[in-house]
């Protein structure tokens, strides 16, 4: 589950140090973060989804990843920085010289598909990334409905956030 993410050549963050010199490099241009999980979502969409954006011609100077409930206090730091956004995992945060410009929520990543995901990053990538990259006033999250997409759930079905 972490291989699947460094041999994208993301690096992994696992002590909170090691956060911060990521947010320090993070400081000037464009990062992408990741909060990798174990849960199914990240294996099946997230992951997937952040190994065919980072196929794009335009893509972040840099990516690092924290894995939430394995690397306690890297996920904490990362956290802190993203004050304000709620805490979910999975979890994909792109920054621009130092503040989050768009932000992809476990419920932006349940029940979609990895394309779609990826079609998103790719299109915050277009956005922010490169020269011609804006700057936010405040992130912004893919458009999608609050409820999963797929079906095949109960009526009863919530997601955890």
């Amino acid at each position: 589950m972490r291989a699947e993410l460094t041999r994208l050549g993301i690096s992994e963050t696992r002590e909170a140090a090691e956060v911060d010199t990521a947010l320090e490099e993070a400081g000037e241009g464009t990062t992408l973060v990741v909060i990798n999980s174990v849960c199914g979502c990240a294996a099946a969409n997230a992951r997937p989804a952040v190994a065919m954006a980072l196929q794009s011609p335009v893509k972040p100077d840099r990516a690092f990843t924290v894995f939430a409930g394995q690397d306690l206090d890297a996920t904490a730091r990362v956290r802190e920085h993203l004050a304000g956004i709620p805490p979910s995992s999975p979890f994909i945060a792109l920054l621009k010289d130092g503040d989050p410009v768009y932000v992809v929520e476990r419920r932006h990543i349940e029940g979609r598909s990895a394309s779609a995901i990826a079609a998103d990053l790719v299109t915050a990538f277009e956005n922010f990334c490169g020269e011609n990259g804006a700057a936010a006033s405040a992130p912004s999250r893919p458009e999608v409905e609050d409820a999963p997409a797929s079906t095949d759930l109960p009526p009863t079905f919530r997601s955890i956030l």
